[in-house]
């Protein structure tokens, strides 16, 4: 990524008068990020944003110059790059949940995170039983092809990406501090590990600390890139109860280890699994919850790769193969026509874009 992209977007998100979501409309209502900020307020209004925020966030875009050339530097020392939901390499299952954030800051491979992930979370202060499930559990998934993407804290979150490393898969760790940060401090080699074999994303602008309330919005993203979210070991309460709702909230799979009704630290996943969780005893158990999408993975067994082949779709995803033809159809359109929720038929057609059914075009999607 060039200087002037990465000035373009860290100034775009400078403008602290528009909202996190309404910058995110602003992007997917214009062809790139330059087009809106070159735009300025008379384009921000006319797009629908309000005149005093677009006054003050025009206001913004001048007094922070100073600053985000400071950062445009910063980001290119660090070898970084920062991707806009328009952008065509935004994570496509990301773009569908329902805040997805306007802009990512990513250290590593930008490319890993529109690959088929698994989320991976548990408890900071795990058993030896839980960070020996989540080592072998990810070990599994990345032999399989899955990537497997957590927030790199202690106890389940750094087992999972160990796993996947040392079975020579990629792993993503998704940030609650800026990508210039890395929290705890333990994992910073951990952290270089993950930047080569994977990458750390960020919701959040370079120099911002851990903050508590950031690791609730971190979660979400956790679960957004995802196909579904394991939950290896948690208490009552649990922050990766949190994101097992985001997870279901977005229309992904929640999977969860049976621990014994005597391991209070397992209290949290047998809830799950009342609540309807799949539960999990060995990562055969995820694959088939999947369907279709370990269709791309294999399993060292012969996966038909036929386009053709109906046990690789879903009902609902060979309705929606049918239904978007050679004009371009949104997935609002999508779901009245299916009488569904809008997420779970975005979940489908990015499935159906990784399969290589559909494509992604301005303004919906086509028919390959």
């Amino acid at each position: 990524m060039n200087e002037a992209q990465i000035l373009t977007r860290i100034s775009l998100h400078s403008l602290t008068p528009i909202s996190s979501s309404a910058l995110s409309l602003l992007l997917q209502s214009c062809d790139s990020p330059e087009t809106l900020l070159a735009g300025g307020k008379a384009l921000w209004r006319d797009l629908g944003l309000n005149e005093e925020i677009a006054d003050a966030a025009a206001r913004d875009l001048k007094a922070n110059a100073d600053k985000v050339g400071v950062e445009t530097r910063l980001m290119q020392e660090l070898d970084a790059s920062i991707v806009a939901i328009s952008d065509p390499n935004y994570p496509p299952l990301l773009r569908h949940i329902p805040d997805p954030p306007p802009l990512l800051y990513i250290r590593g491979d930008t490319a890993s995170l529109s690959c088929p992930q698994l989320a991976m979370v548990g408890s900071r202060r795990a058993s030896a039983a839980g960070m020996r499930a989540a080592r072998s559990f990810s070990s599994q998934l990345a032999r399989s092809g899955l990537i497997v993407t957590s927030g790199l804290a202690l106890g389940i979150d750094s087992a999972g990406h160990r796993g996947a490393l040392d079975a020579g898969g990629c792993s993503i760790a998704v940030l609650a501090n800026g990508i210039d940060k890395v929290y705890p401090r333990r994992h910073r080699d951990l952290a270089d590990e993950l930047r080569q074999r994977g990458a750390l994303v960020s919701e959040f602008p370079l120099g911002t600390a851990p903050v508590k309330f950031n690791f609730p919005r971190r979660n979400r993203i956790v679960s957004g890139l995802s196909l579904g979210v394991l939950v290896v070991e948690a208490a009552l309460p649990s922050g990766s109860l949190i994101t097992a709702r985001a997870a279901l909230e977005q229309g992904r799979e929640v999977f969860a280890l049976p621990w014994s009704i005597y391991h209070a630290a397992g209290a949290g996943c047998l809830s799950l699994i009342r609540d309807g969780a799949k539960m999990v005893e060995t990562e055969r158990d995820i694959y088939e919850e999947l369907g279709p999408m370990y269709a791309l993975l294999g399993d060292g067994e012969e996966v038909s790769s036929s386009p053709d082949s109906r046990e690789t779709l879903t009902d609902l995803q060979r309705r929606l193969v049918r239904l978007v033809g050679d004009d371009v159809v949104t997935a609002d359109e999508l779901s009245l026509q299916c009488e569904l929720p809008v997420n779970k038929v975005a979940t489908d057609l990015t499935t159906l874009e990784l399969l290589g059914r559909v494509r992604r075009v301005s303004g919906g999607y086509a028919r390959i």
